[in-house]
C-alpha cells in the first residue's frame, strides 16, 4: 500500500501517543461488530436455555415428593404403634381370656 508523502498509516500515526490504544484496528471493528450480531441471534437461545435450568433447578422431584411420604407414613406408624402398644397392655388380669 502506497501513501501520498507526509501522510502516514492511521494506525502508525498514533503510536507512542496516550490515546494510541483508543484506535483499533478497522479488522478489531470488524471483529467486535460480527460478535455483536452472533450475540444478538444467540440471545433468545441463551435465554431459554437459562430458563430451562432455572425450571429444572426449582421442581419438585420425585426424590422430594418419595421422602416427604415416606417421613409421614413413618410418623403415622410411629404414633399408630405408640397408641396400639399402649391400649394393648392395658387388660384388667382379673378377667379370664375369654371375657371383656
Amino acid at each position: 500500500m502506497v501513501l501520498p508523502p507526509g501522510q502516514k498509516a492511521f494506525w502508525r500515526s498514533k503510536m507512542g501517543r496516550k490515546d494510541a490504544s483508543t484506535i483499533k484496528l478497522p479488522v478489531d471493528q470488524y471483529r467486535k461488530q460480527i460478535g455483536k450480531q452472533d450475540y444478538k441471534k444467540t440471545k433468545p437461545i441463551l435465554r431459554a436455555t437459562k430458563l430451562k435450568a432455572e425450571a429444572k433447578k426449582t421442581a419438585i422431584g420425585i426424590k422430594e415428593v418419595g421422602l416427604v411420604l415416606a417421613a409421614i407414613s413413618a410418623l403415622l406408624l410411629a404414633f399408630y404403634a405408640f397408641f396400639y402398644l399402649r391400649l394393648s397392655t392395658d387388660f384388667d388380669p382379673e378377667l379370664g381370656p375369654d371375657e371383656d
